[in-house]
């Protein structure tokens, strides 16, 4: 069977190249660290997207939760060749709305680049020569036309008739609450989207996350960073960062207390707690004689 192609592939290829980020690509030469905890979440896109009605997940979780790590997961995944047949050598693809509105003057400008993108996918998606796209849109609730002072707004009515008749496969990032004020109050978009919940990891498995990552810092910075100073990192950010979430918050605090380290002691060293100390007291207000 002829697939009638309107976007040629070096058009779509130049497009994503200079409008998105090809997560599989940047996986399979190794550019992100190591995803754990998320198996469970998933596995639970990864079923959604082997639907053949509403196959777009939409991933609900505070800011630094690990929304886009879980895409990233998903991405390498594919990579490891984990997938069902349906999904091998997937495409997991980020569209980074904000390179895609540099330069335009009006929204049908915008909608210009957009719109070519969502139809040179389309266009391939019943095609067997081609491997399957995913879409990653972070802060997805930017797209929808009630979000007052988005640049994006509005595109969700793009992406509603590819949508309709199932030619994309969209992974959308957001708050709940974001959520519910802004797509949950179309339901012709809130009805293609199966929610996926994302849960704040715990102290223990956050410690587990940083374990995982711990190879990727001290490559990085040179030191070694001992098990006891990744557990007072967890500690002192469950202390004292309330209104931040995991994992986020202590990744950020063992990477800054690494650079401090590192401009102090220099490389070859071991990470102690005084340079934790140090950033968790710039990160919170408090001496670093009160964190002891």
């Amino acid at each position: 069977m002829t697939y009638k192609q309107v976007i040629s592939d070096d058009e779509l290829e130049d497009m994503l190249h200079k409008y998105c980020r090809d997560f599989t690509a940047l996986a399979r030469i190794g550019r992100f660290d190591p995803i754990t905890g998320r198996d469970e979440e998933i596995d639970q896109v990864i079923l959604i997207l082997l639907q053949k009605g509403r196959k777009n997940a939409a991933l609900l979780a505070p800011a630094g939760v690990g929304k886009t790590a879980l895409v990233v997961g998903l991405a390498q995944t594919v990579v490891k060749d984990a997938v069902p047949e349906y999904l091998k050598n997937a495409r997991v693809i980020e569209l980074d709305l904000a390179s895609m509105a540099a330069g335009t003057s009006s929204p049908a400008e915008f909608q210009g680049r957009f719109i070519p993108i969502c139809k040179g996918i389309a266009e391939r998606y019943h095609d067997p020569k081609y491997p399957k796209f995913v879409l990653f849109i972070d802060e997805m609730h930017t797209i929808m036309p009630t979000c007052a002072g988005s640049s994006y707004k509005g595109l969700s009515e793009v992406l509603k008739p590819y949508m309709t008749v199932g030619d994309l496969h969209i992974i959308g990032a957001t708050t709940l609450d974001e959520f519910r004020e802004y797509v949950a109050l179309d339901p012709a978009m809130d009805r293609r989207f199966q929610r996926v919940n994302l849960n704040v990891p715990n102290a223990d498995e956050t410690l587990n996350i940083m374990k995982a990552l711990r190879p990727g810092y001290e490559k990085h910075h040179g030191i070694t960073i001992p098990d006891d100073e990744l557990a007072r990192i967890v500690r002192l950010t469950e202390e004292h960062l309330r209104r931040r979430y995991q994992p986020d918050k202590s990744i950020i605090t063992m990477d800054a207390a690494c650079a401090y380290h590192v401009k102090n002691f220099g490389r070859g060293t071991t990470l102690d707690r005084k340079s934790i100390y140090y950033m968790m007291s710039k990160e919170c207000g408090v001496h670093p004689d009160a964190l002891e």
